[in-house]
């Protein structure tokens, strides 16, 4: 039920305004009391997930807008819920990459379920376990401190310090390494197999099947070329900001991917899609204009990166406030209630 989905969002909300509240940066270690806090309220988001759908079933209220719903505030909680764990372990300017490891699985996961109609999971995965996992970092950073995990990584388990030629290197990188080694590379192994057999028995082409898979991979590069070439540092010293606007850049070719699937769209590129990346020639050029003039932009950063916020969450709004007008019209049904069904 929709209710119930957006309760379990707004705990991700909560979380992440914690998490920029107390450490704005995320390299500064928050009071002890908010890793408590986001492991709770990351737990309150997985249990309002997983029950949602099994109320819409209980009151015979399911409908695509649920799925669309559920997704949709799902692929958002990726950039929240990073937000909320690069405080805990004051990641800095890595917390972008640990939205990534998060973004990637999620988006070939809904590409896969496109091709094959099922939403296939491994017995270990990301929705139950992987979030089971995070939780359990937060309450375990409760006692330790955030400090933990910046340290070197010999120096987190002392028969490590015995150990020669490993270099220093932050606990929360060896994470960062182990999560795209042993979930991310498999599971997207997984996707592409499962959609190649499907398109194969078809006699489909997995060209364009492969192209739906293209303006998420502009959207990657868009924003590292951007902060590669930011003279203000973007990734480091606004992360909020970037994660934010990235994130509601996904959720738009999360929910246009979705809305194709239940609109049985033809497969291959959707252009439509292409509107989450229209602002990256602007900021991209902007940045590149402080290389002509000893570092000043044509435009101040920050506001660039206001306004990029601004762009994708109004482009997200206006996609969501538009399908759920749409659907509603033409089911019959309302968004926040259930309708009465006549006997």
């Amino acid at each position: 039920m929709v209710p119930i989905t957006l309760t379990g969002f707004m705990f991700l909300l909560t979380s992440a305004f914690l998490g920029f509240l107390y450490s704005p940066h995320l390299d500064t270690a928050p009071p002890r009391w908010v890793h408590l806090a986001h492991g709770l309220l990351l737990f309150l988001y997985q249990t309002f997930d997983a029950v949602d759908g099994k109320q819409a079933r209980r009151t015979n209220s399911s409908s695509p807008l649920g799925e669309l719903f559920d997704h949709g505030c799902d692929a958002l909680a990726c950039a929240f819920e990073s937000l909320a764990f690069g405080s805990t372990a004051m990641c800095g300017k890595a917390t972008f990459w640990f939205w990534v490891i998060s973004a990637v699985p999620f988006y070939f996961a809904t590409w896969e379920h496109f091709f094959t109609n099922t939403l296939i999971l491994p017995i270990v995965n990301g929705p139950t376990e992987g979030l089971m996992l995070i939780y359990l970092c937060h309450f375990f950073t409760f006692f330790t401190g955030a400090e933990w995990w910046a340290q070197d990584f010999q120096k987190s388990m002392p028969l490590l310090g015995w150990v020669p030629l490993i270099p220093e290197i932050p606990v929360y990188d060896i994470v960062l390494g182990l999560m795209i080694a042993f979930a991310v590379i498999p599971t997207i192994g997984s996707n592409i197999h499962n959609v190649y057999k499907v398109v194969e028995a078809r006699k489909g082409s997995m060209v364009l099947a492969l192209a739906m898979l293209f303006p998420f991979g502009l959207l990657l590069s868009g924003v590292l070329v951007w902060s590669y070439l930011s003279p203000s540092d973007i990734m480091r010293n606004q992360p909020h900001l970037l994660i934010i606007g990235t994130g509601f850049a996904f959720g738009f070719l999360v929910g246009r991917m979705i809305l194709a699937h239940l609109c049985d769209e033809p497969k291959g590129l959707k252009t439509g899609m292409c509107m989450a990346l229209a602002y990256f020639p602007f900021a991209i050029v902007n940045a590149l204009t402080a290389r002509l003039d000893d570092g000043n932009p044509l435009v101040d950063e920050q506001l660039v990166l206001l306004m990029y916020c601004l762009f994708t969450v109004v482009l997200y709004m206006h996609f969501a406030t538009s399908v759920i007008h749409e659907i509603t019209n033409a089911l019959g049904i309302h968004c926040f209630r259930i309708t009465r069904k006549t006997a």
